[in-house]
């Protein structure tokens, strides 16, 4: 596959990523061997963008798979990492965290995770501020944001300190905000278009809408490949199937008639995001969702009928088709 310059930086990727929340606990929770072995494949097919989070529990995958990519001569990964940590101190050994879990002595992007908005960029300064320094000093290469935010995103266009952007985009618009509203699809296009004219790279995040809409597989990645200003199209992988599939998409070569076999996926409620707000459980209108011993939303399979109306109405995503 081709690569691609983020923005001003030095970074070239490829156009298609690889996430591994999904691998990770809160979802498919794979054994440490599986995991790595599915890392290593994707290295092996050609993917050399791997994303992460201090909170996804999925550095223990990458650290022998970089090993094992490093081993085999395979081209050398760009790595993003990510943090919750608010302040200054918290986000600075967040980056150390990452650099000591992976065995790097240089990250190549470093963001504040999940930014809600401008008012939550703001109240983070001090984390802001650390992977500044944190690129000062040479641990990181790039900086940014992670965001299902149209306000936080226009932020970061005027913003010269802000290296790349990964924002959550998808052909149906799901999941995104603006501010405490929803947002839109035409609206995060805008921004999305601002960053880049500015220079900063941009990756995007949820093409398939946390798998929602996986049975248009084709039409989700045409959206998202083609937004104007968008370098790469970040997906989410656990199995190697999913990585030949995309591998396949991005290099021209996967069938027109392509559908995914969904036997077996059902809706769930990612409890890592769920804030239980009671969204979803007022819109289903089969009553399959309750309130968990911890107060989070679940869904009872034995009465859902995968109609999907809870989703579009998460106002944190965290209704997913797994």
């Amino acid at each position: 596959m081709n690569k691609y310059k983020l923005g001003k930086t030095d970074i070239f990727v490829t156009p298609v990523g690889m996430g591994t929340l999904t691998m990770g606990f809160s979802q498919k929770n794979l054994s440490l061997e599986d995991g790595a072995s599915v890392i290593v494949h994707a290295a092996e097919r050609g993917i050399n963008f791997f994303d992460t989070a201090q909170y996804y529990d999925t550095y223990r995958f990458l650290r022998p798979a970089l090993d094992e990519i490093r081993a085999r001569g395979l081209p050398r990964p760009v790595v993003c990492s990510k943090t919750l940590e608010p302040e200054y101190d918290g986000a600075m050994d967040a980056v150390k965290e990452c650099l000591d879990a992976l065995n790097l002595d240089q990250v190549d992007i470093f963001l504040l995770h999940e930014v809600r908005g401008v008012t939550d960029f703001q109240a983070r300064q001090g984390a802001w501020q650390a992977l500044q320094d944190a690129k000062a000093e040479g641990l990181v290469k790039a900086v940014g944001i992670s965001t299902h935010h149209v306000d936080a995103c226009r932020k970061m266009a005027e913003i010269p300190a802000c290296d790349v952007v990964f924002p959550l985009i998808n052909k149906a618009g799901l999941g995104i905000r603006d501010g405490e509203n929803p947002g839109t699809r035409e609206d995060m296009e805008q921004v999305i278009a601002a960053c880049s004219a500015a220079g900063i790279g941009v990756f995007t995040m949820k093409a398939f809408g946390g798998g929602n809409l996986i049975e248009d597989y084709r039409s989700c990645l045409d959206y998202a490949a083609n937004i104007p200003g968008n370098d790469a199209v970040m997906i989410g992988m656990a199995d190697n199937d999913q990585v030949d599939k995309a591998v396949e998409y991005f290099s021209g070569a996967l069938p027109e008639d392509y559908v995914p076999d969904i036997t077996g996926k059902h809706l769930q409620v990612d409890q890592s995001d769920c804030e239980g707000c009671g969204t979803c459980k007022a819109r289903c209108v089969s009553h399959a969702i309750f309130w968990n011993k911890n107060g989070l939303a679940e869904i009872d399979q034995t009465k859902c009928v995968h109609c999907g109306y809870c989703a579009p109405v998460c106002p944190v995503r965290a209704i997913i088709f797994l």
